[in-house]
């Protein structure tokens, strides 16, 4: 195996807003006394985001690059208002997606697992639906399955939030405006039990049927749109960015965002838009390092998005925050932190082109190659050996790769280290900007982020489906 050089461009010198979407400036923030009423309202969830990742985030692109990411840069002027957010969920302290995305969307704590049913039954009204009904346009954007349990959570109430499939013709009849992201084998007819074209169906229905991001960038808005890029997940950030064809096909999360937005504000009425890095989460349940990071400074760039159009358009409240931590990582020996600027894929992407046959030699050139890592010998057998045995340790995907093994053997040449592979307890950041910011308490429940929003944009409270 030959040692091959780096990619020239790296994902933070290419996704700078300036060359990311031509033409588009960062608008000015304000601090003053907004407008009393949002017209809209832009949702913005980094899916298990612990504190630790938002810091490791902000600190590589301020080392790399000199510039501090969108988030930190409000808080650091002063122009958003921030709190802690519990994220607890009817049945435990540590939530899960699908329950913690249903108190924002139904207003209510359900069991973990469940979409908007409630413990004892319950079926709260999902909050896009009553922004829906209120005339103004709604839609989600993941970089996960536009099924998967934080969009469907502002959309649908369902039972298991496994129920993917049935999601997706919940979708259909629901007739959102729009919905962008992964997971082409929930619309597929090959791939569905059912054997229903769910793409055949949308497009009947006057839909505009989005596959890659030529058809994405494309789209005008004259129809109700449907984006779906990958068969499951999305890639990670750094894997498509340093992947020329991968990039040429698939979107960033920040380009849906600004396509989403650009489509959604056209309504005069307003609009209402979730927006998700999901894989932030996918990332840290494997412990890797190189996806999280870069992931969330992709995320990053969709908040910069919606926070412009916020100072453009005065009328709108931008929410930023996560569902819960996971992992909790932590930089812990700086001078190792250097490594992370120049890596250019995922642990997930090395650890998938390495099998048993490899020799230590080609593993370790390999590792260096893509990586930046100088790994030991010892290492380089403890991960060899690993292939060797059966791991259950890939998440959320098909593969079973020793992720947790190699984030152990990575922690003395980057620093990073990892207090488990599952959510935590943890209160989280909430960050707000716009109309109706100036009324978040230091300390909010999860739950009353829901009511929180339909008071910004006066649309009526609560009310369940039975």
């Amino acid at each position: 195996m030959k040692r091959r050089d780096f990619f020239a461009k790296s994902i933070l010198g290419s996704i700078g807003l300036g060359a990311l979407i031509p033409g588009m400036g960062v608008s000015k923030p304000v601090n003053r006394p907004f407008r009393k009423q949002a017209r809209n309202i832009i949702f913005l969830v980094s899916d298990g985001m612990s504190t630790g990742t938002l810091t490791m985030a902000d600190l590589l692109l301020r080392q790399k690059e000199g510039r501090k990411s969108r988030w930190m840069n409000y808080y650091q002027g002063g122009f958003a208002k921030r709190a802690l957010m519990d994220t607890a969920s009817a049945n435990s302290l540590v939530t899960d997606s699908a329950a913690a995305g249903s108190s924002w969307g139904g207003g209510m704590r359900v069991p973990n697992g469940s979409l908007n049913v409630g413990p004892d039954g319950e079926l709260p009204v999902p909050i896009l639906q009553k922004f829906k009904h209120a005339g103004k346009s709604v839609g989600c954007v993941t970089s996960v399955q536009v099924t998967h349990a934080t969009p469907a959570s502002f959309c649908v109430n369902e039972k298991s939030r496994s129920a993917m499939q049935e999601i997706a013709l919940k979708y259909l009849e629901l007739e959102f405006d729009l919905m962008m992201g992964g997971g082409s084998e929930l619309f597929d007819a090959s791939s569905r039990e059912d054997r229903r074209d769910l793409f055949g169906a949308f497009d009947k229905a006057g839909f505009s049927v989005a596959r890659n991001r030529d058809q994405l960038m494309a789209l005008k808005g004259e129809k109700p749109v449907l984006g779906i890029f990958s068969a499951g997940g999305m890639p990670y950030a750094i894997d498509r960015e340093n992947d020329p064809e991968l990039k040429k096909k698939v979107p960033s999360l920040a380009e849906m965002s600004q396509k989403a937005i650009e489509i959604l504000s056209q309504n005069p009425n307003g609009f209402a838009i979730q927006i998700e890095g999901g894989k932030v989460d996918w990332a840290a349940h494997a412990n890797d390092a190189p996806a999280l990071l870069y992931d969330q400074l992709d995320f990053d760039e969709a908040v910069g998005i919606a926070l412009d159009f916020a100072a453009r358009d005065g009328e709108t409240l931008v929410i930023m925050t996560t569902d819960h931590g996971n992992a909790n990582p932590g930089l812990f020996a700086a001078d190792k932190f250097s490594r992370l600027y120049t890596t250019s894929r995922s642990n997930e992407w090395v650890l998938s082109q390495l099998s048993p046959d490899n020799t230590p030699g080609q593993v370790a050139d390999f590792i260096e190659t893509y990586q930046g890592l100088q790994l030991k010998k010892e290492e380089i057998d403890a991960l060899l050996k690993s292939y060797q045995e059966t791991s259950a340790d890939g998440l959320y995907g098909s593969t079973r790769l020793p992720n947790h093994l190699y984030a152990r053997l990575q922690f003395p040449h980057t620093g990073i280290g990892w207090a488990g592979t599952g959510h935590s307890a943890d209160h989280v950041e909430l960050a707000m900007y716009g109309p109706g910011s100036e009324n978040l308490p230091a300390y909010i429940e999860n739950y009353k982020l829901h009511n929180f929003m339909l008071d910004a944009a006066h649309v009526p409270a609560m009310v369940y489906a039975n």
